[in-house]
């Protein structure tokens, strides 16, 4: 990476301050540190403009460097480099140090710019990670809930197969509320009632501690509100997607196993899919790629690198779940000759690789996924139909008589 910049900034980002470092090509220094406030920013803004700064470059340390980003990124470049990999290059830890190897690093045009996201997408790619936050927070609190139970030797799991379900929240509610069995027991679907009423009426002879109630009954309410707020911020971040990026979620949702909540995740995590040139280097992004290390002529591949996106690489890896128990596609097809070669865990992961390199070329290409399984649909046939008409008796004997005079009329003659 060549570049013609005579000046450059690093800044060592912190929570409270940022240390700053600016470096000339001719070998001058300046440094100064600036606190992390309004007025802190304001101050670390004009510095670098008047000394006619010609990039700034930082490392991508939680979200620190955001509001550094946006007040800069109007008036010169702005380097937002892997935090991993500029510490490779360093090998003495302090802030002035960093700070200065990273002004170093940008003056030589060696820092890899991360993509950064607009900070419309930012704001959106924010709630879709707080709605994940509040789902992991809500199985954490199901999972409270089942050690709770569990522990009372009240084994509700073995009887229904999803405990927060309609039934199984009738259970546990009628059970604070210290209602009779027969009262429980009346507002479980019959669906639910027919196969296992006697179970059901066995666990219910039971009692729990009243330690156990208070837990269960505080777990319950946090679970409700957590419902609730995730069914709200769902709603929101659905909406967003649909109506900022309508083809996208189209295209994703027509492959197996991708559903609304993994299209708007996918969207949100990895932005506009064409700043890849490959499918392989949009894996690679999202760190699906196993780990290379060669030596002349030997090659090892380990794991994978689990570089990029969190987020985006788990979901794919749920949406590779899904399409494994989806009915016969091409995906499962692939999926179940892998997991006999390589194992279950790796053959999901080379399914998500082939679903990802999937996405990338039907979004690049503007089509949607085509099974070779699915049934082309049947074309309605319509039939005509003969509507008789009715005469009344003096209209048929009319209609007669016309026909019969017709009938007996000489044929013209021939010309």
């Amino acid at each position: 990476m060549t570049t013609d910049y005579q000046i450059a900034a690093g800044l060592d980002v912190h929570k409270r301050f940022i240390v700053a470092t600016i470096l000339w090509t001719n070998g001058s220094k300046l440094q100064e540190k600036f606190d992390r406030t309004v007025q802190g920013l304001l101050a670390l803004k004009n510095w670098i403009l008047k000394n006619k700064c010609q990039v700034v470059a930082c490392e991508s340390t939680s979200d620190y460097w955001v509001q550094i980003y946006d007040s800069l990124i109007e008036h010169l470049p702005v380097i937002v480099g892997n935090a991993h990999d500029i510490k490779v290059l360093s090998h003495k830890k302090t802030d002035k140090i960093d700070s200065e190897i990273i002004a170093l690093l940008a003056l030589k045009g060696m820092i890899a710019p991360s993509r950064v996201f607009s900070r419309h997408h930012r704001d959106f790619r924010k709630l879709v990670r707080l709605r994940h936050f509040l789902v992991k927070k809500r199985t954490d609190i199901k999972n409270r809930i089942h050690g709770i139970l569990d522990t009372e030797l009240f084994h509700l799991s073995e009887t229904l197969t999803d405990i927060f379900g309609v039934s199984g929240r009738l259970i546990m509610n009628g059970i604070l509320q210290g209602d009779p069995a027969d009262k429980v027991v009346k507002q479980i679907p019959w669906k639910v009632l027919d196969k296992k009423e006697t179970e059901i009426r066995n666990l219910l002879e039971q009692s729990l501690s009243q330690n156990a109630l208070i837990q269960l009954g505080h777990c319950l309410r946090v679970m409700m509100k957590l419902d609730e707020e995730i069914g709200v911020l769902t709603n929101h971040v659905i909406y967003y997607a649909h109506i900022n990026y309508p083809r996208e979620v189209e295209i994703l949702k027509s492959v197996p196993g991708v559903g609304d909540i993994t299209a708007v995740t996918l969207i949100a995590e990895i932005g506009n899919f064409k700043d890849f040139s490959s499918s392989d280097k949009l894996a690679s992004w999202l760190g699906i790629v196993p780990k290379v290390y060669q030596s002349a002529d030997h090659q090892v591949k380990r794991s994978i690198t689990k570089r990029g996106s969190k987020l985006g690489r788990w979901i794919l890896t749920q949406a590779a779940h899904a399409a494994t128990k989806k009915k016969k596609n091409v995906l499962r097809d692939f999926y179940e000759a892998k997991k006999t070669v390589i194992g279950t865990g790796k053959a999901i992961m080379a399914l998500a690789r082939k679903m990802i390199t999937i996405i990338w070329h039907l979004i690049v290409n503007n089509e949607t996924y085509v099974d070779v399984y699915a049934q082309p649909k049947k074309q309605v046939k319509y039939h005509n139909v003969r509507i008789p008409v009715s005469y009344t008796l003096e209209e048929a004997l009319k209609l007669l008589s016309d026909t019969i005079k017709e009938i007996k009329k000489p044929d013209p003659d021939p010309i």
